[in-house]
């Protein structure tokens, strides 16, 4: 979440920077249903891992996921995400905005799945690249 530079240099705009924090934390949680603790943890050291994640395995090593790897796979297949919640928590945050009032925004725009010349080692297949559905091999 970005915060306006007015927020967080001290004082009352710290404070309320904190506030909104919580109380979207505090929604998040509550958009999550069965496995929500898992997800939740999973969800903070996804955020606070410094690199790129490569496999789930690898958030139940980061200090905010207190779980196994095998909780955290349990999370990701059998847990549940109320999305329309999840939706207006989301849209119930303040845009950020520049000094003049127009709202900042910033958008990613990479595939993720690059082409390389070796698509076994990137982890992206031709198909992945296309957007079909294959296997990858």
């Amino acid at each position: 979440m970005a915060w306006g530079e007015s927020w967080v240099e001290g004082g009352a705009g710290e404070d309320r920077a904190r506030a909104l924090l919580a109380g979207f934390r505090r929604e998040l949680y509550w958009c999550l249903g069965r496995r929500a603790d898992v997800l939740f943890e999973v969800a903070d050291a996804l955020l606070c891992k410094q690199d790129r994640v490569h496999m789930l395995a690898e958030l139940s090593l980061e200090p905010e996921c207190r779980r196994g790897h095998g909780a955290v796979y349990d999370a990701v297949n059998c847990g549940q995400v109320q999305i329309g919640r999840l939706r207006r928590a989301l849209a119930g945050l303040p845009l950020p905005a520049w000094p003049d009032g127009r709202i900042r925004l910033a958008a990613d725009v990479s595939t993720g799945c690059g082409r390389t010349r070796r698509p076994a080692r990137s982890g992206c297949s031709a198909t992945a690249m296309r957007g079909g559905r294959g296997t990858r091999r």
